[in-house]
């Protein structure tokens, strides 16, 4: 009789540092071995489950999305034990997927004490839709079989059958090789008499197992615990394990997987060998995956509930918002934008984001009430809609900025409105949302850190016990990778014949290397994400389960990172906290302060001769985006007169664009320079004197020059900055053949190509320059016509960094501003500004405001 079978205990890596595999391995070799279903069971949290959905799906693997939880013998509130029994829980249906959101989340923010632990209270709560088994040797059932007996161990078992029910509960069983390891003279003494007592105790829980099943009834299952792919991936394995617990591998005392080598992923024929005489067990595993039957929603989105008008839908309601916002700033010129802002309107509705934008328009207006600075960045100031109804501070018109780079109506992806807030305030814009929207229903989230080239050869040799010197001699050979294209360890053998060498003549460096290639990527630790948070129309718990942040602290954040999130329909919104916004608003608050001005941002000159003036000296000390050595001394060359000049500085001082700065440099001081690789480029080159500045700019080559649509010019930009070279071909041949068509000579469409190419990769879109060139300018600004207010909030801003600190003080010195030191009696938590006493007075014409210093 032919035996079916399917895992259903499985670790990936998303079981942080003690699982190795990948899920798309793992479902590579699900297939290969002509499996129909695979489960993955991550300890305590469910990180890869919409990653593994997608791809299982897409592979013809029926996903069971489970989790190993950790059960608390009594309360998860007792913070006074360390008890953290597993259990293993698996999804039937959409119900019991919620409800292992729930289960997880309570353990992670309610009952984390060393691990996310729950409860039998919280499993009566949440049970449904769940099958549940006894989990490896760490369960309660098995535990109590070795320590207190059979009876204790069925009362246990019972009680979770009357939760789950007994057609939802089963028995599990795992069979490692202990005592065949233990054979082997190779292993040492202390290892060897733990591989015996693990060989002894998995016989003697395994007798009482299927004695329970017997006179229970409850069906046994056959798991093999699978911590990686395949059997020679096990060294690997054991050096995260050794990563995680700051162990070294030769180290006797301590977790060890190494010692038995068996926790792969195990072809039906290898179970079938192992578990020869209990085919039902093996059987059992099918019957489960047949009953699974979870379909989870991707792709739509879930807005959290806009307050609209009476009647009005969210389109009208937007339309009617961007209208008066257009025919207040536009005013006569109102006809000449308004085609361009219906069409908009109409691209957004018909997508169905015209939520998307009440929801940012409705959360910026707010926080300026509050006093809280924004700006967006990237692509959104494309969007004349944005800036129109206040989300946005760039003039789309006037700066030549295309809506298409920001939503283009042929591209499925959703649009991104990244938005900076002041860093000291950027809590209070998530409280609103909070207070808004239900605590409930926001939270920031989670990211990965995954372990780069240099990393894993470093963490590698200390497992090893190599000294500290020899990985890191080898680390610094590994060159660095270019912006959004990481180095890699086989890349670095390519490149480097320094490394190759080292890695070819040296058999100890072979050795640390193979090891570090094969955890190379893997996921090392958890964190918040910098900028993200999520808004939902319901308890977060629908879509993602949550958990308390690393590190001790309380906030909430999801388990699923920034794609799963968008994935599962999450609206995700991005908010960073920028530093220069927080000295900005804090120097116009002291201006309004000393001087009684009211400064609005929005109407801050663009034309100020005292803001290109201290550009020009080389003044850029704390100016956002144009200090630096580097940068100063370009600006000192260009000697910025508009605000177009500081955009393209933004944009060019960049890896692969820099080298365009002198050129752009000599045309700007020589208009009789300027000229256009083809005539047609006037059009939309003519503001960065016919230089290749920005990623719009080969957007609008492609389709003036080559006759690409938007929609294809899109794929070109991704193809060239991604350097995907089956796809940098074909785009090669379409764009050359598309200029010769369209009148080029052919060796000047192959010139003009290279000049794309070499640009492509590392070009800034033109609105993200200009959303960071209004930034610089208004912190060039105020620097230039409030001196004195701006390095008292700049000082303010840096208090926490002596290095930092010390910079402020000496540009303070060379700008004439006094700064005294510390006063018992005056001194407040930040910086002042204070009457000068006559005694402290610096000599005549030095000072930048006459009878004041800072405190």
């Amino acid at each position: 009789m032919s035996v079916s079978f399917s895992h259903l205990h499985v670790h990936s890596e998303f079981s942080l540092l003690d699982g190795l595999s990948k899920i798309s391995r793992l479902i590579e070799r699900t297939k290969q071995y002509g499996q129909k279903a695979l489960a993955l069971t991550d300890h305590g949290a469910m990180y890869g489950a919409i990653e593994f959905y997608k791809k299982a799906i897409k592979e013809e693997i029926k996903p069971i999305i489970g989790c190993e939880v950790y059960v608390s013998a009594d309360s998860r509130l007792d913070k006074k034990r360390q008890d953290a029994f597993h259990l293993l829980l698996l999804s039937l249906d959409n119900k019991g997927y919620e409800n292992l959101m729930k289960i997880i989340t309570v353990g992670q923010t309610e009952g984390f004490y060393y691990r996310p632990r729950v409860d039998k209270e919280v499993l009566s709560k949440y049970h449904q839709g769940l099958a549940v088994t006894t989990a490896c040797p760490q369960g309660r059932v098995q535990r109590l079989l070795l320590s207190e007996g059979y009876q204790k161990a069925m009362k246990e078992l019972q009680e979770l059958e009357q939760i789950f029910g007994s057609e939802n509960t089963f028995i599990e069983l795992q069979r490692h090789p202990f005592d065949q390891y233990a054979k082997n003279d190779q292993v040492p003494d202390p290892i060897k008499k733990d591989l015996i007592r693990f060989g002894q105790e998995s016989r003697e829980a395994e007798e009482g197992l299927i004695k329970l099943s017997r006179e229970l009834g409850l069906p046994l299952i056959a798991t093999n615990d699978v911590h990686y792919v395949a059997r020679e991936d096990a060294q690997a394995q054991d050096a995260i394990v050794c990563i995680q617990t700051g162990k070294l591998i030769l180290d006797t005392n301590r977790l060890r997987f190494i010692d038995s080598p068996d926790f792969y992923l195990k072809s039906t024929e290898e179970m079938e060998n192992v578990f020869i005489d209990l085919p039902e067990a093996l059987n059992n595993t099918s019957l489960i995956a047949d009953r699974v039957d979870i379909s989870i929603t991707l792709g739509a989105w879930f807005f959290p509930k806009i307050e609209l008008p009476e009647d009005k839908t969210p389109g009208e309601t937007l339309k009617e918002m961007a209208y008066q916002g257009a025919r207040k700033i536009y005013q006569q010129q109102f006809d000449q934008i308004k085609d361009r802002l219906d069409y908009e309107l109409s691209v957004i509705d018909q997508k169905g984001y015209s939520p998307y934008f009440l929801l940012y328009a409705d959360l910026i207006s707010q926080i300026t009430k509050q006093g809280i600075y924004s700006n967006t960045r990237g692509s959104a100031a494309g969007s004349l809609v944005s800036y129109c109804c206040g989300i946005t501070t760039v003039d789309p018109i006037r700066f030549n900025l295309p809506f298409e780079r920001f939503l283009n109506p042929f591209r499925p992806s959703p649009p991104d409105i990244d938005l900076d807030v002041s860093d000291d305030r950027r809590e209070d814009v998530i409280n609103y949302l909070k207070d808004k929207y239900g605590q409930e229903k926001v939270a920031q989230i989670c990211t990965f850190g995954t372990m780069k080239a240099k990393a894993a050869v470093r963490d590698v040799g200390r497992v090893l016990g190599m000294p500290y010197s020899q990985p890191d001699r080898i680390a610094k050979m590994i060159p660095l990778g270019g912006q959004g294209f990481p180095m890699t360890i086989k890349k670095a053998i390519s490149l480097s014949h320094e490394f190759k060498k080292a890695f070819e003549a040296e058999p100890e460096t072979q050795k640390l290397i193979d090891l570090a290639q094969k955890i190379e990527g893997n996921v090392r630790h958890l964190s918040v994400h910098a900028a993200a948070v999520v808004v939902s129309p319901d308890p977060l718990t629908k879509y993602t389960p949550l958990q308390l942040e690393p590190g001790g602290g309380k906030k909430i954040i999801t388990q699923y990172e920034m794609h799963a999130c968008e994935d599962v329909g999450l609206i995700k919104l991005d908010i960073l906290g920028l530093r220069n916004l927080a000295i900005l608003a804090n120097s116009i608050k002291l201006v309004k302060k000393i001087k009684s001005l009211n400064i609005e941002i929005k109407d801050i000159p663009l034309d100020d001769q005292k803001t290109f003036e201290i550009l020009s000296h080389g003044e850029t000390f704390g100016v956002f985006q144009l200090s630096g050595t580097g940068m100063t001394r370009y600006l000192v060359d260009l000697k910025p007169e508009r605000i177009n000049d500081i955009m393209a500085m933004v944009a060019l001082y960049r890896p692969g664009p820099m080298s365009f700065i002198p050129e752009y440099i000599n045309r700007k001081h020589h208009p009789e320079k300027v000229e256009y690789f083809d005539p047609r480029m006037a059009e939309f080159l003519d503001q960065s004197y016919g230089i290749i500045t920005y990623q719009d700019d080969v957007l609008y080559i492609a389709i003036n020059l080559a006759g690409y649509t938007w929609e294809d010019a899109d794929k070109f930009r991704k193809a060239i900055g991604k350097k995907i070279p089956e796809e940098m071909e074909k785009q090669h041949t379409k764009f050359v053949d598309g200029c010769v068509e369209k009148g080029m000579a052919r060796e000047r469409a192959e010139e003009l190509f290279k000049q794309i190419e070499t640009f492509a990769a590392y070009g800034f879109n033109k609105a993200h320059a200009a959303s960071y060139g209004m930034v610089a300018y208004w912190t060039a600004y105020v620097k230039a016509n409030y001196p004195v207010e701006f390095m008292t909030a700049l000082l303010s801003a840096e208090s926490g960094n002596t290095d930092k600190l010390t910079e402020a003080i000496a540009e303070c010195e060379k700008l004439g501003i006094k700064v005294l030191p510390p006063d018992i009696n005056e001194s407040l938590t930040d910086f002042t500004i204070v009457p000068l006493k006559a005694e402290d007075q610096l000599p005549s014409g030095r000072a930048k405001d006459e009878g004041k210093a800072i405190r």
